[in-house]
């Protein structure tokens, strides 16, 4: 008998660690009916963004059912349940320079030609483009997936050294996004100010970024796609960002503007 309980208790164990690593995790949740199925696709590993945005799933896991799709421990250019998004009302993307099967990102494809919402943050306006390569063979990429998808124009960045000082954009204030959040005026980041400008032409600036010496850039923003699906993008987003009082509110704000009608 004390053989069969340990025997039980090892294939627990190896039951846990297939959880964490073997598919996509949903986010313990409260049971509530109807909610909207909000998936999100996390593969970088500079900026702690599955550690950050696995806190901030828990304080929206009442409104939303919540999956999170990682990218596979064995093979970084793989997502291991992505089939996760057939089933999603809004994609949200923190992914760096992956180039995806063809058919998980055949996926991602088909899920925007739909209309549907999708929200950026940080390294999503890099997610699936190689950085003057060619993607290997079986493999695919999404060069334009900046421009038109999220409606930014990333080029490079400033230096990681620059402190940057946060502005909302008096263009943006009516916004329903930015409108009614509880922090005002100005505030610093520590993320690397990204050179996106200029946006693309539906893009509208809710918040500015700027290091010294240097013009400022935008830094949050909202772009009507042409396949009449409406993103969100903005440039923050490491670790010291979801601690802080702009990035919570700011992306919470824009689930609920891009799932609103």
């Amino acid at each position: 008998m004390q053989r069969i309980r340990l025997l039980l208790l090892v294939f627990g164990l190896c039951l846990c660690q297939v959880g964490n690593h073997g598919h996509a995790e949903d986010v313990p949740k409260a049971e509530t009916s109807g909610r909207p199925h909000v998936v999100m696709l996390v593969a970088e590993r500079e900026y702690e963004t599955m550690r950050s945005l696995r806190r901030f799933s828990e304080d929206q896991k009442k409104s939303y059912r919540i999956t999170i799709v990682a990218e596979d421990p064995n093979d970084r250019n793989r997502l291991i349940g992505i089939e996760s998004l057939q089933t999603a009302d809004l994609l949200l993307v923190s992914v760096r320079r992956r180039t995806l099967p063809q058919e998980q990102l055949g996926l991602i494809r088909k899920f925007v030609s739909q209309g549907k919402p999708v929200i950026g943050i940080r390294t999503a306006s890099h997610a699936f483009s190689l950085r003057n390569k060619q993607p290997p063979e079986g493999r695919a990429d999404w060069q334009d997936f900046d421009q038109t998808v999220l409606g930014g124009n990333y080029t490079n960045h400033h230096g990681n050294e620059l402190q940057v000082e946060l502005t909302f954009a008096d263009e943006g204030s009516d916004h329903s996004i930015i409108k009614d959040m509880n922090v005002k005026g100005s505030y610093s980041s520590s993320s690397s100010l990204y050179r996106v400008s200029p946006l693309m032409p539906d893009a509208k600036v809710l918040m500015r970024g700027q290091v010294k010496g240097h013009p400022s850039e935008p830094i949050a923003w909202t772009f009507k796609r042409a396949d009449g699906g409406k993103s969100f993008y903005t440039s923050l987003g490491n670790a010291d960002d979801f601690r802080g009082q702009v990035l919570p509110e700011l992306l919470a704000n824009a689930i609920a503007w891009g799932l609103s009608k």
